[in-house]
């Protein structure tokens, strides 16, 4: 054993090595968006997990690269959740588990060729499993996800627009194995230089025949962030004041951020008719969000609501999926105790039950979403399939100012745009807020964290529909299949070798007994 073996050989610093190893993916995200490093990020993981001992030992070096990638992820919630998070992290890491068993089985010693080809879609599906389950919205929903660290790369987006993010995830991990295997396995370097190049393929079909959005007229809308303000009536005003000097500016849409309002608009008919003055004014509808006790039913809900020069127009859009803690706490007589460590929900928000498309004028429909809805892929495809010409959402963030959250959070949007072939608008409070067009390509510059403005996009529309749009998250399924073939194949080889030897009679002469031939 080499003189870095000798040193792995303390479960402690094993234990570090693997927790710092599955961090490294984090590095690819928003705030310091090295793409390019996800392509690599995994191998020191990979190349750990391989030199387990055993099979139990290389579930555990998953189970704590899944800790440190989860915290990783999602660090900037330490504010708020404060230790709480490393419990999270270590129930979410357990996930990973498995996955380092698999890497092992398939990566430990000299593997055959048709070993590593058979990693190259085991292991990548393998982890889509995992991207799946952390996805329910229960779990955290589906912030960091492989794949969505790949925002800005125009073939990485033409891939979204075939298979989702999910397909950018399993391309990712595959490459990620295939320079595993040639950093580690010298005599295994054919499959994995064929496992490049298929992935490479793959790229660039999609980016040869994916179908692009047809573009055609375009519309202007205009995004409020008042920025960092103390009090809801602060707050309204300084966006009452950044929309009144959108007038004359021929806009057809304003959107203001998460938590715009702080009073439910049928209590406060005055608040209503200020921003329906201001709709008047401009020649827009203003697409604002209530966050506030309502008055028709009970509960806290979170809604987009559609106010014009009448009024209330009746659309509204309550948020269906909140954010576990911040806005609602799972199993609350279990886990109420969050709340004494962190800035956990003291009263469970409602949700709401239906998606809407609005109707916004100037021929025009929205979708919206609220907060970290943004990014489930299925919501932003729902709309599209229900006629969405825009897809919006609004959000916060301003808990998290200073923290690589903002960015994050903006960026996701990018991925929805491409996948949906529909542009879409990222409007916050307080920054960061972005528009993208069909693409996935960026409309103008971000509206930085430090920003208080009113801004106009000239945002081109698109017609046609996407692959991933047609066809759902069929990557997610392939690989599911792809599990459950392999484990059909791993039970039966089993059962074969488990099955007793068949009895075989010894053979007779024709002369004699068999014990005693010839006699």
């Amino acid at each position: 054993m080499n003189t870095f073996g000798n040193w792995l050989a303390s479960p402690w610093r094993r234990t570090t090595v693997a927790v710092l190893a599955g961090a490294l993916p984090v590095l690819a995200f928003p705030a310091p968006s090295l793409w390019w490093f996800a392509y690599v990020a995994l191998v020191p993981w990979i190349a750990l997990i391989r030199s387990a001992p055993t099979a139990k030992r290389a579930a555990y070096d998953g189970w704590a690269g899944g800790f440190g990638f989860m915290v990783g992820m999602h660090h900037w919630l330490l504010p708020s959740l404060s230790v709480f998070i490393f419990v999270i992290g270590a129930l979410l890491g357990a996930l990973w588990a498995p996955w380092g068993a698999l890497v092992r089985h398939f990566l430990a010693g000299t593997p055959s060729r048709g070993g590593i080809a058979a990693a190259l879609a085991v292991l990548p599906s393998g982890w889509l499993g995992i991207e799946l389950v952390r996805s329910w919205q229960g779990l955290g929903g589906p912030w960091g996800v492989l794949g969505a660290s790949q925002w800005e790369v125009a073939p990485a987006l033409r891939l979204a627009s075939v298979g989702g993010v999910w397909l950018i995830s399993f391309l990712i991990v595959a490459v990620n194995v295939a320079v595993a295997v040639l950093v580690t396995v010298r005599a295994s370097r054919v499959p994995a230089v064929a496992g490049l190049v298929a992935t490479a393929a793959v790229t660039s079909a999609a980016w040869m025949w994916a179908p692009r959005p047809d573009t055609g007229n375009g519309t202007r809308i205009a995004v409020v962030q008042p920025g960092v303000v103390d009090g809801p009536d602060r707050r309204f005003a300084r966006e009452e004041r950044l929309t009144r000097d959108l007038a004359g500016q021929d806009v057809d849409l304003v959107v203001w951020g998460e938590s715009s309002v702080g009073f439910d608009l049928g209590d406060r008919p005055d608040l209503a008719k200020r921003i329906a003055a201001l709709s008047e004014e401009t020649g827009a509808d203003i697409l604002v969000n209530v966050d506030a006790r309502r008055s028709d039913k009970p509960g806290i809900y979170k809604s987009s609501v559609l106010v014009g020069p009448g009024g209330l127009t009746g659309d509204r859009y309550d948020k269906m999926r909140l954010v576990p803690f911040g806005e609602y706490i799972p199993a609350r007589s279990l886990l109420g105790w969050a709340t004494s460590v962190g800035k956990a929900a003291a009263e469970n928000r409602r949700h709401g039950s239906e998606q809407v498309v609005m109707d916004v004028g100037h021929g025009l429909r929205v979708g919206p979403m609220v907060c970290f809805e943004s990014a489930f892929p299925d919501m932003s495809r729902h709309l599209a399939e229900a006629g969405a010409q825009v897809l919006i959402a609004q959000s916060a963030t301003s808990s998290f100012q200073q923290s690589w959250a903002p960015e994050q959070h903006a960026s996701l949007a990018a991925l929805r745009a491409a996948e949906t072939g529909r542009p879409m608008v990222h409007s916050t409070l307080t920054g960061v807020s972005a528009v993208y067009d069909a693409s996935g390509g960026r409309v103008g510059q971000w509206v930085g964290t430090d920003a208080s403005t009113a801004r106009v996009y000239d945002v081109p529309l698109a017609t046609g529909t996407t692959a991933y749009v047609r066809l759902g998250n069929w990557p997610v399924h392939a690989a599911l299949l792809v599990l459950a073939v392999w484990g059909a194949v791993q039970l039966g080889r089993r059962f074969r070798r488990s099955a007793p030897e068949p009895h075989v009679p010894p053979a007779r002469t024709a002369h004699g007994s068999p014990a005693r031939p010839g006699r």
